[in-house]
């Protein structure tokens, strides 16, 4: 993928919006990360392969929030969600197309409240690590007392939150990801910016969400409950939800490929879903390929049809067969992308 050249918007109220655009296609929209830096990023080799692995058939638009990375990093910092929904439609009107939202971790609230505002202009919606209310995060003890850190010792804090969103990273890519976040935003900010994190709220928009839309969760997930993304699913008409397994919260950490698989094909970009026609599943299996979209095991699928957990895992492998693809979260995508759910 070659390299990025960074642009700038401007939102509602003349904020400076700094995005980059690299390949071809439509445009898939990723970014509002609550610590983000549109060139630091695009050093991380890991992110750039997470970038590459996503971008191949899209064209990879990311940004930076207003007074964040390079969006004028001296200038005022977008806390409101309303602010951080005008940032993003100011990248989308700058897009000029139809697009596709990638919404991670706070980002996805965001991106939520923009789809269920403009559906017009979303083709389809991926969520990553979401949640409707961020006061669930964690408790309000908990909250305050990394808020109160942050703000006391960004430097100390900065570490405990590398801490949490890589937890299987070594000691030293935890203290670039510290030294990251301080390049990223000042500790002042830092307070500003995980408290939005925590004061979002989209419960009132998910409703109206229209259209199709893939939600993803890591199972151990440190930085925001695993359950906070199922609730996410739950609450959207027709959404697709599709667990992975990992710790890390940062999507281009540890098993970036079965990840980005999910999210290629729900997009329609991976080779089953160019196929022409849909494969033949019998009912049984698309009982089972509806039980593995909603995120059971084997053995849950099992108890809940009242089959043997032997057969659930053979009706599993014969979907994927049949489907064509190497994993339980490929084929909950593609199958929502086909419409055999």
């Amino acid at each position: 993928m070659p390299g990025q050249v960074v642009r700038f918007t401007g939102d509602p109220a003349d904020r400076p919006v700094a995005w980059a655009a690299v390949g071809t296609g439509p445009p898939l929209v990723v970014g509002g990360w609550w610590c983000g830096h549109l060139e630091l990023d695009w050093r991380n080799p890991l992110f750039r392969r997470f970038g590459e692995l996503l971008g191949d058939r899209f064209t990879l638009v990311r940004y930076d929030r207003p007074g964040v990375g390079m969006s004028d990093p001296a200038g005022p910092l977008v806390t409101a969600l309303a602010d951080e929904v005008a940032a993003l439609s100011a990248v989308v009107d700058a897009a000029g197309e139809k697009v596709t939202l990638f919404g991670g971790s706070s980002g996805s609230c965001a991106a939520i409240a923009y789809a269920a505002a403009h559906p017009d202009r979303v083709e389809r919606l991926v969520l990553y690590g979401s949640y409707a209310r961020g006061a669930e995060i964690a408790s309000a003890a908990a909250r305050d007392s990394l808020l109160a850190l942050v703000g006391r010792h960004w430097g100390v804090g900065s570490r405990i939150l590398a801490d949490l969103f890589l937890p299987t990273a070594t000691p030293a890519e935890r203290d670039e990801f510290a030294r990251f976040q301080r390049g990223a935003l000042t500790a002042e900010k830092a307070v500003r910016s995980l408290a939005a994190v925590y004061a979002f709220d989209v419960r009132d928009r998910l409703d109206a969400i229209e259209v199709p839309t893939l939600v993803l969760h890591r199972r151990e997930d440190r930085a925001i409950p695993f359950a906070l993304g199922q609730d996410v699913a739950a609450r959207i008409p027709g959404a697709t939800f599709v667990p992975l397994d990992g710790t890390d919260h940062l999507p281009w950490r540890g098993d970036v490929e079965s990840l980005t698989r999910a999210v290629r094909e729900f997009l329609g970009a991976g080779r089953v879903a160019r196929r022409s026609g849909s494969p033949r599943l019998s009912e049984r299996e698309l009982d089972v390929l509806r039980l593995v979209a909603q995120g059971l095991s084997d053995q849950e699928i099992a108890r809940r049809l009242g089959i043997s957990a032997h057969t659930a895992h053979r009706h599993v492998s014969n979907i994927r067969g049949k489907l064509g693809v190497s994993s339980r979260a490929a084929a909950a995508a593609h199958a929502a992308t086909a419409g055999l759910l």
